[in-house]
């Protein structure tokens, strides 16, 4: 079985849709839509990645399924709660003297990297962060869907594996979102999902691919084919975007901080 986890194009996050980039990256993905074989295809409610999907759905004269748990990681931290993990969020913006919620992953590496539980794939659970968020649940409602929807395949998690009850060389192709699918990953592989949050990133359009391997009978691991794929940019002579991104150094202005 291969799953394909493909990011929404470049982002108009006020609008929650698509820049005019986005759609020429959506665009060019589309013409390599066949390409990838996408099989069944589901994806996020939120608006940039329906408009991302539309563009190869149009191509391939397929629809897809909405997931709700698709959509973008959604959970937050309430610093109002928890001043002293103010130095995981220097940038926290306050309205009326009350800290606004934050992206609970958006932490900066100088504080994450620093205290080992947040790259712990048990002990992340028990952090600071932790505590004062909603993300553990969040994390385990989203794996558990997502583990039910693999079941339905033929594949149940046991453990740290899944047990293969049926076969499939099916691919099944999610239309979502950079966070959502770093949390993904971190429980096929049983890692912490901030490694992945801060490890990793997946420019706008980018196509990630995990497939079973099957070394023993009835006995699945995921295995990373491809990483945030953007040959289908290349190929359309259209340049990777820098949303996935932070300042490559700091003293460039003209790049996100």
């Amino acid at each position: 079985m291969s799953i394909l986890f493909i990011r929404h194009g470049d982002p108009d996050y006020v609008n929650d849709t698509l820049t005019g980039k986005g759609r020429r990256e959506a665009s060019a993905l589309a013409e390599r839509a066949e390409a990838l074989d996408m099989g069944e295809c589901y994806v996020s409610p939120l608006g940039r990645a329906q408009a991302t999907a539309e563009y190869s759905l149009k191509k391939l004269g397929r629809t897809a399924e909405t997931l709700g748990w698709l959509q973008e990681f959604p959970a937050q931290i309430d610093l109002n709660r928890a001043e002293h993990l103010r130095a995981a969020y220097p940038n926290a913006e306050k309205a009326d003297g009350i800290y606004k919620p934050r992206i609970v992953w958006d932490v900066i590496p100088s504080y994450w990297a620093e205290h080992r539980e947040y790259s712990d794939g048990i002990l992340w659970r028990e952090s600071e962060i932790s505590r004062y968020s909603d993300v553990v649940q969040v994390y385990d409602d989203v794996v558990g869907k997502f583990d039910a929807f693999l079941a339905e395949r033929g594949y149940v998690r046991e453990e740290r594996h899944y047990r293969v009850e049926r076969e499939s060389t099916e691919t099944v192709t999610f239309f979502c979102h950079f966070g959502i699918t770093c949390a993904l990953l971190a429980h096929l592989w049983n890692l912490s999902p901030f490694t992945m949050w801060h490890s990793l990133a997946l420019a706008p359009s980018s196509v990630t691919e995990v497939v079973t391997e099957e070394r023993e009978k009835g006995i699945a691991y995921f295995r990373g084919l491809k990483i945030g794929d953007v040959s289908h940019l290349c190929m359309a002579g259209e340049p990777t975007s820098f949303a996935a991104r932070f300042c490559e150094v700091y003293s460039d202005k003209t790049q996100r901080h």
